[in-house]
């Protein structure tokens, strides 16, 4: 593949050119020349008023369905949408059926997005079936490509499976996942206990759920060392606790899904079930606070938390339908009215680092792996937006910033029309 891209702004942080205007030709997927002014006859161009550029974006939680729930997303459309949506690389949760607890599933996996500019990154389970008992041989399914160990949105409820876990993995520098939430307590999972909980009437789940579980997980990793990713963060307390292991040297990661920077619990108020969530949406100031420990650098990532869910189980009465949304399609634009450009980029390319150990830069001779887009257009996220199987969306009639153009990685590309 090659290409030369005119007069577009390169937005890098590590590169000396940020926020310059550059043509970049790219040579077999090989970023050959940057400069002022290249002229190219006879190879496929694209110039764009006001198109930027930056390195590929990473998605650290991305559910599909398939295999096993097609109805709720395919292999081949969630990518489609991912890359659209100006993703490059995404994590798939273990959340399929079989579940991704083998090298024969994690192979397969990787082996679907081959042909495709977007990669999948596979999250192996911690456990068989997570079922929470027996732990997965972790070091194999590392060994073939899963970038950390997740029973998708279960706790790990066994205080000794964690540690050994955390033990094991520093055998080849794994990274633990455990989700934040003691779902025991009693009420809803997917609402928080609150004035709207019980201005409904329906008992929630209170957000100590989620602190005792972090409090815990940061005690057992002070004591065993290793990796630990602490996915969905959404209280102010999770934040402090967070914060002050990193400030005492724990290596521990984590992030937070964009629908709890952008929605409070009052939300449910109304009945919508869209606005269901695991873990739930939090208070006002919990969003301050996430928005806070965003900038200063404790919440190292915002993921979109995508979740494709079928109509049968989304569009039913509110106590009985499935928590989640999808959100790839929306992620850069709400993003992009919540903080300045250059910390949108910084959280969507991270992952890379992170889970990958891939220092990604914009210049010549290095891999080609970026995202296009158009930081400046306003515009409002409706149904015509939605590329997913499902339409369970919660960002419906919001108002985003930016428009994705398309990607650019493992020697192809994938352009909006």
């Amino acid at each position: 593949m090659d290409l030369l891209l005119k007069n577009v702004t390169i937005v890098d942080s590590k590169s000396s050119l940020n926020f310059q205007k550059r043509d970049i030709l790219i040579v077999n997927g090989i970023i050959k020349k940057i400069s002022k002014k290249i002229k190219i006859n006879d190879i496929n161009t694209i110039e764009k008023e006001n198109l930027h550029v930056s390195n590929g974006w990473f998605d650290s939680s991305v559910c599909f369905g398939e295999p096993g729930y097609e109805e709720r997303e395919t292999i081949e459309n969630g990518l489609n949408t991912a890359a659209l949506s100006g993703f490059t690389g995404v994590s798939l949760n273990p959340n399929t059926h079989p579940f991704s607890d083998s090298i024969a599933s994690i192979s397969h996996l990787i082996n679907s997005s081959i042909n495709h500019p977007t990669k999948i990154h596979p999250i192996s389970c911690l456990t068989i079936n997570q079922e929470g008992k027996k732990m997965c041989e972790l070091f194999d399914l590392h060994n073939h490509g899963a970038i950390g160990h997740f029973d998708y949105k279960i706790p790990i409820k066994d205080s000794g499976l964690l540690e050994t876990a955390l033990k094991y993995s520093q055998r080849f520098d794994g990274i633990i996942f455990s989700f934040p939430h003691d779902n025991t307590f009693n009420g809803n999972n997917s609402i928080n206990e609150s004035k709207s909980s019980s201005k409904i009437g329906i008992k929630g789940i209170p957000r100590i759920s989620e602190i005792i579980q972090v409090k815990r997980d940061l005690e057992i990793l002070k004591y065993t060392g290793g990796k630990l990713f602490i996915p969905y963060i959404t209280c102010k307390e999770s934040v402090e606790l967070i914060k002050n292991a990193k400030d005492e040297g724990l290596n521990i990661k984590c992030s937070t899904p964009i629908m709890h920077l952008v929605y409070d619990d009052s939300e449910i108020e109304n009945f919508n079930e869209n606005y269901k969530f695991i873990p739930p949406l939090r208070s006002k100031d919990d969003i301050n606070f996430l928005k806070s420990g965003i900038i200063d650098g404790t919440i190292d990532m915002v993921c979109s938390m995508h979740e494709p869910i079928n109509s049968e189980l989304k569009d039913i009465e509110f106590i009985n339908s499935a928590p989640g949304s999808i959100s790839l399609e929306a992620t850069f634009g709400i993003l992009s009215k919540i903080f300045p450009l250059e910390k949108v980029i910084e959280l969507l390319t991270k992952g890379y680092e992170y889970f990958l150990k891939k220092k990604n830069s914009i210049n010549e001779n290095n891999v080609a792996n970026l995202t296009l887009f158009f930081p400046d257009i306003e515009s409002e996220f409706n149904e015509s937006k939605i590329l997913s199987k499902s339409k369970n969306c919660v960002f419906l009639n919001r108002k985003i910033n930016g428009e994705v153009h398309g990607i650019i990685n493992d020697k192809k590309i994938l352009i909006k029309s």
